[in-house]
C-alpha cells in the first residue's frame, strides 16, 4: 500500500476519534449540567424549607415566651392575694384570741365569723386541740393539717405552667436556630457548585459536585430529623 495512503488513513482515525471524544465530552458536560440543576432546585426548595421553619419556630417562641410572662403575672399576683388573705386573718385571729383573753365573748364570736372560708375549717378544727389551755397544741390554725389555700394553688400550678411555657419557649428557639445552621450547609453547597463549574478538568468538577452531595444529603438528613410546624 502507498505510503500516502497510510498518512491518509491514519489522518482519517485521528479526526474520528477526536471528534468521538469531543462526542462523550460534550455528553458529559450536558449530563452533569441537568444533575447540577436538580441539585441546585433541590437545594432552593431546602433552603426555602428551613428559612420558612426557622421563622415560624422563632415566632412560636415569642408566643411561649410572651405565654410564660403572662403566667408569671397572674402568679405573682395569686401569690399576694394569698400572702393578703393570710395576714386578713392572722390579724382576725389575733383579735379573736384578745376578745377571748378579755371575756369578751360577743366580740370573738365576731371575728371568727371574719375568718375566710378555708381558714375557718383550719380554725375549728385548731379550737378541737385546746390550744389555749394546751401548751402542746399546734401554734395556729395554718400549723393544722385541714389548712389549705386555694390561692397558694393556684400560685404553684402557675407556677408550673409558666415554667413549662418558658422551657417550650426555649426549645422552639434551639429548633429555630437549628434550622438556621442547616442554611449554612446548604450555602456551602451552592458554593461547591459554583465551584465546580469554575474547573474544566472532569475529576476536580466530580469531586467538588460529590462534595456538594454529601452536603446536601446531610442537610436533607437534619431537615426531616427536625420537627416542623
Amino acid at each position: 500500500m502507498p505510503e500516502g495512503a497510510n498518512v491518509e488513513i491514519a489522518k482519517h482515525l485521528n479526526e474520528h476519534g477526536s471528534h468521538s471524544e469531543g462526542g462523550h465530552s460534550d455528553r458529559f458536560s450536558r449530563i452533569l449540567e441537568i444533575f447540577e440543576a436538580i441539585l441546585l432546585a433541590c437545594v432552593a426548595i431546602a433552603t426555602a424549607w428551613s428559612g420558612y421553619q426557622s421563622a415560624k419556630w422563632d415566632g412560636r417562641s415569642a408566643e411561649q415566651y410572651a405565654e410564660a410572662s403572662k403566667l408569671r403575672v397572674e402568679q405573682d399576683l395569686a401569690a399576694t392575694q394569698a400572702g393578703q388573705q393570710l395576714l386578713f386573718n392572722t390579724n382576725a385571729l389575733n383579735a379573736w384570741v384578745t376578745a377571748i383573753t378579755t371575756g369578751d365573748d360577743q366580740a370573738a364570736a365576731v371575728f371568727a365569723k371574719r375568718f375566710t372560708p378555708n381558714y375557718a375549717v383550719a380554725f375549728d378544727a385548731w379550737l378541737e386541740t385546746d390550744p389555749l389551755n394546751e401548751p402542746d397544741a399546734p401554734a395556729g390554725p395554718i400549723f393544722m393539717p385541714e389548712y389549705h389555700s386555694p390561692l397558694d394553688d393556684k400560685a404553684a400550678d402557675l407556677d408550673e405552667q409558666a415554667t413549662h411555657a418558658l422551657e417550650q419557649g426555649a426549645s422552639s428557639r434551639d429548633t429555630g436556630e437549628e434550622y438556621v445552621r442547616v442554611t449554612v450547609f446548604l450555602a456551602m453547597v451552592l458554593f461547591l457548585i459554583a465551584m465546580s463549574q469554575r474547573f474544566k478538568i472532569r475529576n476536580v468538577r466530580l469531586g467538588l459536585i460529590g462534595l456538594a452531595v454529601v452536603f446536601t444529603g446531610f442537610a436533607l438528613t437534619l431537615i426531616l430529623s427536625f420537627p416542623n410546624l
